[in-house]
């Protein structure tokens, strides 16, 4: 694997013009003084309850309202800084890309388009897990699927041209179904203000504390047609559920009602809130739950997170999910090497952020290649989150690698498999000191009306030295996100 991209310094270990005044003033600070303030940090994050329950599910942030062992997940005390020139194109490429997976989405369940073109192949979408036939024909406001999208973005230098050393932007995976994470964002930002008010006042970072009120016009704006003044809540699985602070956070920092599928019925064709004054109309669910546990008489009929009569609601146009019910299949891990063409296809453009070459363990070709080089690739399952069900071949010891080659064998249409990326690293304020870790990056998409974004987005960093799993599940941490706007 190629030497790791470094965000603060060059390759002849100068630092980077994004980073001088930081690194000027990092070099400033005692040892000490720095680890008072992480401890400070940690303080805080645990009397406020900015805490993710670890448990064994797949999806993030998926529906499950079991619980699992509540941490606070690890707070670094040096940003990863952006200069805007950089931030200017990612943002493009953001907005270009979440622009065609929404075509892209309403595609499948109405025309089937891209499908006829033999652009995607049909079985990968009609056969594929994460399709719902229930939601054929079903119209949704502004045709727009998802709301808030979570793209993964990765620097990394040499993964087209061995002599490129320059540390290109790829696009890692897309999140369309529940991503999360923004409240760690949030959080973050407020946290280094707090800490070192004197680096606000000497470096111009854009801000990233109007997401709520951007969130809130987003869901104010994909309301049902015909409602002036939208009922917005967030559904959440539960207080047990992982990211169950962040579901509170947001309900509070936009001022609605956080609800659970018990506090939802359906009466007349319409959604309804039950409150101290009486049954309330609801418009718009940001839904944190997944599809299978939104409707227990369509989808599983265990759930008790969700509300019976929801989709027949949804598909009158009563009611607006977000995101919607179906979005999956455009996050599929075995749709996802398919999206600059979908870019090329929906809007006639080269796509501007670049996807991670993606081997499709289904096609006999690429499964060859795969099972003579597992050592050498991280294999992942396509509808696996969070860390889990992937194989990383360089950590990997012999006998894994042969578990897990037994596995791939038996489903190979459950994989895909993509070089071992050396992502960037940036120094990180550890036990010992300052070292480099590797590091990922989510920025958050909002889509309704418009396509907007707030600067930068969660950067997510892994803690173990040499690990490249930043997943918070999985021990990462996150730092704070800074896009100069100068």
């Amino acid at each position: 694997m190629k030497s790791p991209f470094d965000e603060m310094h060059g390759p002849s270990a100068e630092v980077r013009e994004q980073y001088r005044r930081y690194k000027a003033w990092l070099d400033r600070q005692p040892g000490a003084t720095m680890q008072a303030r992480r401890e400070e940090a940690e303080m805080i994050f645990r009397r406020v309850g900015i805490t993710f329950a670890v448990y064994g599910a797949k999806d993030e942030d998926a529906g499950s309202a079991n619980g699992g062992t509540e941490r606070l997940i690890p707070f670094d005390l040096i940003p990863r800084v952006i200069p805007k020139h950089e931030w200017v194109e990612m943002d493009a490429g953001l907005r270009q890309r979440v622009t065609a997976l929404n075509r892209f989405i309403h595609d499948v369940y109405h025309d089937q388009e891209i499908l006829k073109a033999g652009v995607v192949p049909t079985e990968q979408v009609l056969n594929n897990s994460q399709f719902r036939k229930e939601m054929m024909g079903v119209s949704v406001p502004g045709n727009v699927y998802s709301h808030v999208s979570g793209i993964d973005i990765v620097r990394a230098a040499g993964v087209e041209d061995p002599a490129d050393t320059s540390g290109k932007y790829y696009v890692l995976e897309d999140n369309l179904r529940v991503p999360s994470g923004v409240s760690y964002m949030l959080e973050n930002r407020k946290m280094m203000m707090r800490l070192f008010p004197e680096l606000f006042s000497v470096h111009r970072i854009a801000p990233v504390a109007h997401y709520p009120d951007l969130l809130l016009e987003t869901l104010r704006g994909v309301a049902p047609a015909g409602v002036n003044e939208p009922t917005v809540v967030v559904l959440t699985p539960g207080m047990y559920n992982s990211a169950y602070f962040e579901h509170a956070f947001l309900a509070q920092q936009m001022g609605i009602e956080l609800v659970e599928g018990q506090d939802l019925m359906v009466r007349d064709g319409f959604v309804y809130m039950r409150t101290t004054q009486g049954p309330k109309r609801v418009d718009v669910i940001y839904r944190r739950v997944d599809d299978d546990f939104l409707d227990p008489s369509v989808f599983r009929p265990d759930s008790t997170l969700g509300c019976a009569g929801l989709l027949d609601v949804y598909r009158k146009g009563n009611i607006t999910l977000s995101n919607a019910v179906g979005t999956g299949i455009a996050d599929d891990k075995s749709i996802y090497p398919y999206v600059p063409q979908m870019i090329k296809f929906y809007l006639g453009e080269k796509a501007i952020l670049h996807n991670v070459p993606t081997y499709q363990c289904r096609q006999a070709e690429d499964l060859k290649y795969v099972l003579a080089h597992m050592g050498e690739l991280v294999i992942k399952e396509v509808h696996g989150a969070g860390g889990y069900g992937m194989l990383v071949g360089p950590a990997a010891s012999k006998a894994e690698i042969a578990e897990f080659r037994a596995v791939l064998k038996a489903d190979p249409g459950n994989y895909i498999a993509q070089p071992t990326l050396a992502l960037s690293t940036c120094p990180t304020f550890v036990d010992s000191g300052i070292a480099p870790r590797h590091i990922d990056l989510r920025p958050y998409v909002l889509s309704g009306r418009t396509v907007q974004t707030v600067p930068g987005g969660l950067t997510r960093v892994a803690l173990k030295p040499g690990s490249l799993v930043v997943n918070s599940s999985q021990g990462g941490g996150t730092k704070d996100t800074w896009v100069l706007e100068d």
